[in-house]
């Protein structure tokens, strides 16, 4: 039997890479799945898979940082579905390095939002009905950001680590209606956001240095973890972080 059988997924920043695949691998697994991000054609296409698998795929064009407009998909989402159990905070991201001395101040409060703020937004939408009917399992994605250090990216890694924080303070507060929260700490992943390492005179080399496995995750590794949050497998596990990043943290 599929791991997810019968089960209701909203997925945020499921146009692309990690989000999308971790929408497809549900879908193969059994679920219907509701798709969330801003480009819609995108969005259609990445649905258009989850359909091809014979699974229902709602989509929900919205831009994550505006809480109203979550309010609003998250609402519309949970009724296309008939409800929801599984939920996914995916969309995040950092689009630039710089020194913390002389860093715009609305760059850091720019990465805030999107990775942060939109997460808030998403688990406030959700959080009364997973708590109604006391059952649901909640993925944060963060990064390995968020418990190294990360010089030059100081705003990205201090977002990663606000969600860490996040999530287990939230796994606390609503244990006692059976809603698990938990965190995936991607590493170094081959999406389209770490194509500026590749394409780095050393052909990501450097980037893959302290790498033990010597390899790019893929986005199918990441949604293997997701299946396994998502799933009875993990019924006993909240508040925690699962790391998959090579060896990439656990290097001197």
């Amino acid at each position: 039997m599929s791991q997810l059988e019968g089960k209701k997924a909203i997925v945020t920043g499921a146009s692309r890479g990690i989000g999308r695949e971790i929408a497809l691998e549900f879908a193969r697994q059994g679920a219907d799945v509701a798709l969330l991000a801003r480009n819609e054609e995108l969005l259609n296409s990445a649905a258009d898979t989850v359909r091809e698998v014979g699974r229902n795929a709602v989509v929900e064009t919205v831009d994550v940082t505006d809480g109203e407009a979550v309010t609003a998909a998250i609402a519309r989402a949970i009724e296309a579905l008939g409800g929801v159990d599984i939920v996914v905070n995916n969309a995040g991201g950092n689009s630039f390095s710089a020194p913390l001395v002389g860093m715009r101040f609305s760059g850091w409060q720019k990465t805030q939002r999107l990775n942060v703020e939109s997460v808030v937004h998403v688990l406030q939408a959700v959080g009364p009905t997973l708590l109604e009917q006391k059952s649901g399992s909640v993925i944060n994605l963060a990064s390995v950001a968020g418990v190294v250090g990360s010089p030059l990216m100081s705003h990205y890694g201090a977002a990663k680590a606000a969600v860490i924080s996040l999530t287990r303070s939230l796994a606390i507060e609503w244990a006692w209606a059976g809603v698990r929260v938990n965190t995936l700490l991607p590493g170094w992943i081959d999406t389209d956001l770490t194509q500026f390492l590749r394409d780095a005179p050393d052909g990501g080399k450097g980037a893959l240095s302290r790498v033990p496995m010597q390899r790019w995750g893929t986005p199918a590794d990441i949604a293997a973890g997701a299946v396994f949050l998502a799933s009875d497998a993990s019924s006993f596990m909240t508040g925690q972080e699962l790391i998959l990043d090579g060896g990439l943290t656990v290097m001197p």
